[in-house]
This record gives structure tokens, sequence and C-alpha cells, in this order.
């Protein structure tokens, strides 16, 4: 890498300026994989915190919010559990308004057994609240608060659990029938939970439902598809932006030396060898440019208020910082083949 070390020495203003705009198209990526992670969190965790191995809904409910089972679907579905050895739990789901201490705040009732979840209080009459619900509504255990024109106490605040955006509040499964029946949904649960191995087809076949896996049904949960779809197509762009500027700058700079890697060849410089020193050149702008943009975004989203639904993980950081350092190193190996494919007299301006 001596020429490219030469190069990068000699012109700091021009390769900064790149390094500058690759940092800048790492922060809009690290933002938006972190913004998509926390909202896809404020969809899903509560469904994920489950531990199912299957969710079973209505056959044709195109949304949890469309799902009714009856007692009977309910029963052949335990039926089925009891048969093969697995655990199947009812679960209800309503997203409803919720008031306590003077504050209305949205909430997503999840009402089962607490066989199902730990969270799940045990007697008739109180719920639990995740730490967003507790907050949201000013209550703490001990304190009441009203649910569709019930009033219950809070027997403990668990963990964080959201769905559809909504902090989550569970109570038993009665509460919630009554709680539905109140809110005119009807219906024995919503979905139900089967955490084991069960001849699905042949359960959903009797009982007249659809099941599939915790991942599978996650875009029945409100505009989860749609939302996490559109910020991923953004993200996805700004990967081929970022490697369309990478190759942009180093077509232009190829050409501009091109005289320089004449030379070389006419001196017995191999094609390889000028495509590693080129590449070499460019790894370095490259792991300068995203290491400075995925540290603003560490930073930045380590000091983020809790209002700001933005995770900062590997997965959010790490995973698009060595993408764009990849597809950057497949644009300027792209915009280097013309350059290094040249024939040196050609290069030097021997035909004129």
């Amino acid at each position: 890498m001596f020429v490219a070390w030469r190069d990068l020495r000699a012109a700091r203003g021009r390769f900064a300026l790149i390094a500058g705009v690759v940092a800048l198209i790492t922060i809009l990526v690290g933002f938006l994989a972190g913004l998509t992670g926390g909202l896809a969190g404020q969809n899903v965790s509560a469904v994920l915190g489950l531990d199912a191995s299957r969710i079973v809904t209505d056959a044709g409910a195109g949304t949890f919010a469309e799902s009714t089972l009856s007692a009977d679907q309910v029963a052949q579905w335990q039926q089925a559990g009891a048969r093969a050895g697995a655990q199947v739990d009812p679960l209800g789901i309503s997203q409803l308004r919720a008031t306590g201490d003077g504050t209305t705040a949205g909430v997503a009732v999840f009402g089962s057994v607490g066989a199902l979840d730990p969270a799940v209080p045990t007697a008739d009459g109180t719920v639990s609240l995740s730490a967003a619900a507790a907050t949201d509504l000013g209550a703490a255990a001990g304190d009441d608060i009203a649910i569709a024109g019930r009033t219950f106490t809070v027997a403990a605040v668990t963990g964080d659990a959201w769905y559809a955006h909504s902090p989550v509040v569970w109570s038993t499964l009665a509460d919630w029938q009554q709680i539905a029946q109140a809110t005119g949904s009807g219906g024995a649960a919503t979905v139900v939970i089967v955490r084991g191995d069960t001849d699905a087809a042949a359960a959903d076949s009797v009982a007249g439902t659809q099941s599939s896996t915790p991942l599978q049904a996650l875009p029945q949960i409100g505009a989860f598809g749609s939302e996490i779809g559109s910020l991923g197509l953004i993200i996805g762009l700004l990967f081929a932006i970022s490697a369309l500027v990478v190759g942009a700058f180093f077509v232009v700079w190829g050409m501009q030396r091109r005289g320089d890697v004449a030379i070389l060849k006419a001196l017995g410089a191999s094609t390889g060898s000028l495509r590693r020193d080129s590449l070499g050149q460019a790894s370095v702008v490259l792991v300068v440019g995203v290491g400075l943009g995925t540290a603003l975004v560490a930073v930045a989203g380590s000091v983020l208020p809790q209002s700001v639904p933005f995770l900062l993980s590997p997965l959010t950081t790490l995973v698009p910082a060595v993408l764009l350092i990849l597809l950057g190193l497949v644009g300027a190996v792209v915009a280097l083949r013309p350059v290094t494919a040249a024939d040196p007299l050609t290069a030097l301006g021997s035909n004129r």
C-alpha cells in the first residue's frame, strides 16, 4: 500500500471529505436501524416474551384484533395439547384506555392464567402493570386503576412489555372476558398459546383455526409488517447509496491517478497488486468513516430519552457497520476495473 498511503497523505482533504460522507451515511443507517429495532420492540415484545412454539388464531383472521376464539375451540386445542403433552393456554388481548391517579393512557390488556406468564395475577380484580404502563398511569403496587368501567388493584409492576405500541397490563382470564363482553368483543380468548409439540394441522382442522410460529405471527400485530417494511426499505436504499457514493468517488479518483497506474503497470506491477493497493486505500477510508459514524450513533443512542423507541445493540450498530464497509469495498472494486484493465501505453497517451 505504498502508493495508497502516499495518496492518502497528499490528498488528505479529499479523503477526509469522502470519509465524512460515509460517516453521515452510517449515522443515518444506524439511527434508522436503531429506530426500527425500537419500534419493533414496542410492537411485539409482549408476544415474543410468551415463549410459545405456536400461536393459534381464528381461521381467516388477518390480525389478532380480528381473532375471536370460542370456548369449544379453546377446549379442542387443550385436548390436542394434552394428548401430545404440550401446554396450551388461552390468551385474551384487548387494546383499551385505562385511568389511574387522574391520568388516562392507552394500554393492551393481556388476560390469561399464571401458567402462561409469571406476570399474570392470581386473583380476580387485580392486575399487573408493565413498567411503561405504571409510568403512564402514575400507578404503583397497591394503587387502583380503572379499565372499561371496572376498578382493579395493582398487584405488581413487572418488566417492560409492549403490544402494538401500547404498554401491557396483565389480568386474569376471567377479568379479561368480562372486559371483552363489556366492550362488545366477546369470545373465550383472542389466541391460544401452545408450548410444546402438537399435531397443529390436525388440531386446526378440527377446531377451525390457523396456527403459526411466533415469528410467522408477527405480521398479524397491527401495522407491524408495513411499519418495519417501510423502514427496512429506506435502510436498504441507504446501503445502495453508500456503495454508489464510494464507487463514484473512486471512479473519479482512479481517473485522476490513471497516469500513475499506467506507469506502475509499465514498470511491471501486476493488476492484482494494483487492486490490492487501491482496495487497501478504500478500506482505510471506509473504516475511518464507518467507525466515526458508528461511534456517534452509539453515543447518541445511549443518551436518548426513553420516550424515543431506540434499540442500541450489536444488531443495530455493528451489523450495519460491517455491511456498509463490505458494500463500499464492492463499489470501490467495480470502480477500479476500467483503470486497472487499461493498457499502459494507451493510458499514458501514446495514441496522441
